[in-house]
């Protein structure tokens, strides 16, 4: 049977006491369980402020079979901030301008070059999705369509296509890791958890579209202030995740309360805004097709 856990930003500590609570012990220096399988939901680096202790927990897990991963949009984002413009000299897939530098920073400051090289290669060898017999993870988004126009290794060619304005890519592997994201209405803007002023929203991609708003259709850590309808494109372009189909975990939207909910009875978020004072979140998953609240485990980020 799998634990799931959510995005961890560095949060070594609060891991730590989450993986004790679920009944993982170390032993030669890694975590395990003697019937159960971790399985991470990316974004292990950036803001919190032990990020080589919490790759120090997690890759040696992964890659002594004591857990599975996938790809957050974080660790893509650090592949593309260190891979070089294929024309544009001197700059990088993702560019070095203030926003994208502050977020990568602690990072950089945290880890010496050695191990971010390390952490680097490692980044390409993690799926971008995986489905697991009985239940499905992906940091952001589960959408057939998309996953099926991506193949092939994490590759320097892969990540041009894939961060590239231009590239094939880089719409289905910002939809699967980033989230569906939708214009607002000409004069709607709001300000995002680092206090951006944004005109997109993420849109609750698990939920069929019609007869929502954009306020409504919008994820819940994103309050849009319009009762607009949504537009024909994107009634058109949905595919909402079906009610009988088996679950999905997602991380990535930065969900805030006391305690954590389901998106849907088949759709769980796990991300719970550990590195904004929330908690880290895991869900004991034991073979059920309906999830249930009381299966969520976590623990503060302090």
């Amino acid at each position: 049977m799998y634990d799931l856990i959510g995005d961890i930003h560095g949060h070594a500590d609060a891991l730590t006491r989450l993986l004790t609570t679920l009944g993982y012990t170390q032993r030669q220096g890694v975590y395990e369980h003697p019937q159960r399988q971790a399985v991470f939901l990316g974004d292990f680096i950036d803001r919190g402020p032990k990020i080589a202790e919490t790759l120090a927990i997690v890759r040696p897990m992964v890659e002594a079979g004591q857990a599975l991963s996938v790809m957050g949009n974080h660790e893509l984002n650090a592949l593309a901030f260190h891979t070089p413009h294929p024309t544009d000299t001197g700059n990088h897939l993702r560019p070095h301008n203030d926003k994208n530098a502050r977020q990568h920073a602690e990072t950089i400051r945290q880890l010496s070059r050695d191990e971010l090289a390390s952490a680097l290669a490692w980044f390409r060898t993690l799926p971008l999705w995986l489905d697991l017999g009985g239940l499905r993870a992906v940091h952001a988004c589960w959408d057939p369509s998309r996953m099926a126009m991506i193949e092939g290794p994490v590759t320097d060619d892969f990540l041009r296509e894939a961060c590239l304005p231009e590239g094939s890519l880089l719409e289905p592997v910002e939809a699967i890791l980033k989230g569906k994201q939708i214009r607002l209405p000409e004069g709607t803007t709001f300000f995002d958890k680092d206090g951006h002023q944004r005109s997109f929203t993420r849109a609750k991609w698990y939920e069929p579209p019609h007869g929502h708003t954009f306020s409504s259709y919008a994820m819940a850590s994103e309050p849009i202030a319009s009762t607009a309808a949504l537009p024909a494109e994107v009634l058109e372009t949905a595919v909402p995740y079906p009610p009988n189909d088996k679950p999905v975990f997602v991380g990535h939207y930065w969900l805030s309360g006391s305690s954590p909910t389901l998106l849907r009875d088949n759709v769980a978020c796990l991300d719970w805004s550990v590195a904004k004072g929330g908690f880290l979140c895991s869900y004991r998953w034991d073979g059920e097709q309906t999830l249930s609240a009381e299966k969520f485990v976590w623990t503060q980020s302090s």
